[in-house]
């Protein structure tokens, strides 16, 4: 039986577990379910016991297909596990929950300056060290309960293994606990005593144990199947780029959120107030970066309903000048000051209209994070938007360097894949595709009106 590596990939919207070849990362078989979150009490929070079931049932289904010998984590950021002697002490909080936000000018005064925490002020829980403010605050007992904190990628490692771990890359992704400069933790995390329940630092490729005799029993695994520390999934997809090009280079990770990564940038011009922020690598290394949510934001410009826009539809759309411009998700990315809307009547579009517009819009909210990070070199495009046509040629007619969207849709799962070998063992990226041609005729004037409208 062929041996193979299983990567737990949860984003905000969607889990994943893959199941990839361990030699070739050809995938093998991939099941998902929606990322739910439960309205509490005593919060709204994430169902991690629903996903829990659905992961122990899907290692026993993979079982059967291949020989996992290795199981790699990676997860959205911004979400963190408290936990107690026998498990949680508190549910991992969903982070577009705006409870957080009632201490907020306390926790401004104590957060620290963005010139050592590289993160911006961000709401609701999207900020971890906010989360853990206020849960420590409303919820006094049980939060002096808590035994260790671990970033959530950890908190899957150690119902696997047992043992707590802590990771750089979680910590190193908006959640002012992390120190980017200086590769330790933040005053804040200090300050808090918050630190002191931080476990001992791995590296995402190290290994922290084998599975638990439990799990072993439930699912088929080899007693021998053993679990890496895991990695924060936009650093997933950067991982692979890491590995295998020079610097500079620019990765923008999509789904629902949108990470721009400009590696080999400068940290000298970020904008905090409009997403700017360094994320830490999976060498703990600063690397400048911007965030929007924009996949959430095309997804509400389309009703959910995309389609696949027709050359008439695009043309319709730009010279018609039907935009949607900034922003439609409120206090994040470089437009979150303002309130969205459309240029028309949006009720009188048809799908392949509304899509059409709202992938010019991710394109030209893309470009405007590009710009923010100093980003240089040739811009890779991973995840969902990689297949996004529109979306690409757009960018391409916007910057003067190649834009490439990776045909692997799921670039965090690749990465987190990678985790299996470490960064010494040899690895050849898969080829780039050809870069897209830009997107011609009359949108140079519709991208500088939508740039004059949405700065204004």
């Amino acid at each position: 039986m062929q041996e193979a590596v299983a990567v737990l990939d949860i984003g905000k919207s969607n889990a994943k577990l893959a199941l990839l070849d361990l030699d070739t990362r050809e995938i093998l078989a991939i099941r998902t379910r929606k990322n739910a979150v439960l309205p509490g009490p005593p919060f709204p929070h994430f169902d991690v016991d629903g996903i829990w079931a659905w992961f122990l049932e899907g290692l026993a289904e993979f079982s059967e297909k291949a020989e996992i010998s290795v199981i790699s984590t990676t997860t959205h950021g911004a979400a963190i596990a408290v936990l107690g002697r026998d498990g949680l002490a508190l549910p991992v909080l969903d982070y577009e929950f705006a409870g957080p936000d009632e201490f907020a000018d306390d926790y401004r005064k104590a957060r620290g300056e963005f010139s050592e925490i590289l993160s911006p002020d961000l709401p609701g829980g999207l900020n971890a060290g906010r989360q853990l403010f206020w849960m420590a605050r409303r919820f006094p007992d049980e939060f002096a309960s808590a035994e260790a904190i671990v970033p959530y990628p950890q908190y899957w490692v150690w119902r696997l293994t047992g043992k707590r771990v802590a990771e750089a890359t979680s910590f190193g992704a908006h959640s002012d606990l992390w120190n980017g400069r200086g590769q330790t933790y933040s005053r804040l995390a200090v300050e808090q005593g918050w630190s002191k329940l931080f476990p001992p630092r791995a590296a995402p490729w190290d290994t922290v144990g084998n599975v638990l005799p439990e799990i072993v029993e439930a699912t088929g695994l080899s007693k021998d199947c053993r679990v890496v520390a895991g990695i924060h999934d936009s650093n997933a997809s950067l991982l692979p780029h890491i590995l295998a090009r020079p610097l500079p280079f620019t990765v923008i990770s999509t789904g629902t959120w949108m990470i721009s990564f400009a590696a080999g940038g400068s940290l000298d011009h970020l904008h905090p107030e409009r997403g700017g922020l360094a994320y830490a690598d999976a060498f703990a290394r600063p690397v400048p970066s911007a965030m929007s949510m924009a996949g959430r934001e095309f997804e509400l410009l389309t009703e959910a309903k995309a389609t696949e826009p027709s050359e008439a539809d695009i043309a319709s759309v730009i010279e018609r000048r039907i935009m949607a411009l900034p922003a439609f998700v409120a206090g994040n990315g470089p437009f979150g000051h303002r309130k969205g809307g459309w240029s028309v009547d949006a009720a009188t579009l048809s799908p392949g209209e509304r899509t059409a517009a709202a992938s010019l819009y991710v394109a030209l909210v893309a470009e405007t994070c590009l710009t923010l990070t100093g980003a240089q070199g040739p811009v890779l495009i991973e995840g969902p938007f990689a297949k996004n046509r529109l979306f690409l040629a757009a960018l391409a007619a916007r910057v003067d360097r190649p834009v490439i969207g990776r045909p692997d849709a799921t670039g965090t799962t690749e990465g987190a894949a990678l985790l299996a070998d470490g960064p010494d063992h040899p690895h050849a990226a898969a080829p780039d595709p050809e870069p897209t041609p830009p997107l011609g005729g009359a949108f140079s004037a519709y991208a500088a009106l939508w740039k004059a409208s949405a700065e204004a």
